[in-house]
């Protein structure tokens, strides 16, 4: 099996996409909910740090990992050549 085949592609792809649904989990359902009473004492904004990620946090995570996850991807693309440029 070659270092370029389509299951190392696939398996790198998968591999991304799970390490930003755990990011984005961690941020909205870590941080926003179960550990919202540990962040209660520090301040953001005028306001406690576990309503932050649950409010605004979690959205702007989750728009930093759409774009992190696209500049990879169309770097692993163009590594395994199947890029459409």
């Amino acid at each position: 099996m070659s270092e370029k085949s389509p299951q190392h592609y696939w398996k790198a792809n998968l591999r991304i996409i799970w390490i930003c649904m755990s990011i984005w989990a961690l941020v909205s359902y870590g941080f926003g909910i179960i550990l919202r009473p540990l962040l209660a004492g520090i301040r953001i904004g005028g306001t406690d740090l576990g309503f932050w990620f649950a409010q605004q946090g979690s959205i702007l995570t989750f728009i930093v990992l759409i774009f992190y996850y696209t500049w990879y991807m169309n770097r692993l693309d163009r590594e395994y050549d199947v890029d459409e440029q």
